[in-house]
């Protein structure tokens, strides 16, 4: 597994190393269960084990490494209880931003959320889970934009990068992908004809979806054997 750090001459190497693996760590690319060796890890990045030690403090901290007795760090697993918190916050925050998308979206927008819906579709086959994952962020993002509201749209940033490791999940099933796309597209459809209560029932309807497909994922993990 490739990491790649970018550099920011604004921000400590601790920090860099942190956001490098965070962000690997929530698409997927660290899994978890996955243990975190230190000297692999500066490596990696071509960093001393300081910086490294540091960061994964701080992602304990955040819930996203576990400490093991005499094993060290490793990737915190996803858990049935983490993601039922995250997506009943979304979908409160979901249904609110659609309302108000319907009221106050533009031709525009509706247009843009197309042109990402028919990228998506073009993407499903392919099976590249990141560039998935992200065309997903950016057709929910769009809708959020479109509700003119930079509170709301806040809120529903800081709640994207938690999201991200359950997207991930979520889009390993080809048929689940095929799903995805078809209730984007009836989303379009009843913001473009200003039908709220139709979009509404979809926006609820692909959330809940996307929680019995990762509980369905996370139960398949917890009855495979273990190595």
């Amino acid at each position: 597994m490739e990491l790649e750090m970018h550099m920011d001459e604004y921000l400590p190497l601790r920090d860099v190393v942190f956001n490098t693996l965070r962000a690997a760590i929530l698409k997927g690319e660290l899994k978890p269960g996955e243990r975190l060796m230190e000297i692999a890890l500066a490596d990696k990045l071509g960093v001393s084990r300081t910086p490294i030690r540091e960061a994964i403090r701080k992602l304990e901290l955040e819930g996203l490494v576990v400490m093991a007795p005499r094993k060290g760090a490793k990737v915190a697993s996803i858990t049935e209880r983490d993601l039922n918190d995250v997506l009943e916050v979304r979908k409160g925050m979901e249904v609110l931003a659609i309302s108000l998308a319907c009221q106050r979206i533009t031709k525009e927008d509706l247009d843009k959320l197309e042109e990402i819906e028919g990228r998506f579709q073009a993407q499903i086959e392919a099976g590249n889970l990141t560039e998935l994952a992200e065309i997903d962020v950016e057709f929910h993002d769009t809708i959020y934009k479109a509700t003119n509201n930079q509170r709301l749209v806040q809120l529903l940033n800081n709640l994207r990068e938690q999201m991200y490791r359950y997207r991930v999940e979520y889009l390993k099933d080809i048929a689940v992908r095929r799903t995805l796309a078809e209730e984007h597209r009836s989303i379009c459809e009843a913001l473009r004809a200003g039908d709220e209560t139709k979009a509404l029932d979809f926006i609820r309807v692909h959330i809940d979806n996307q929680q019995k497909a990762i509980i369905r994922g996370l139960n398949q993990e917890t009855d495979s054997p273990q190595e």
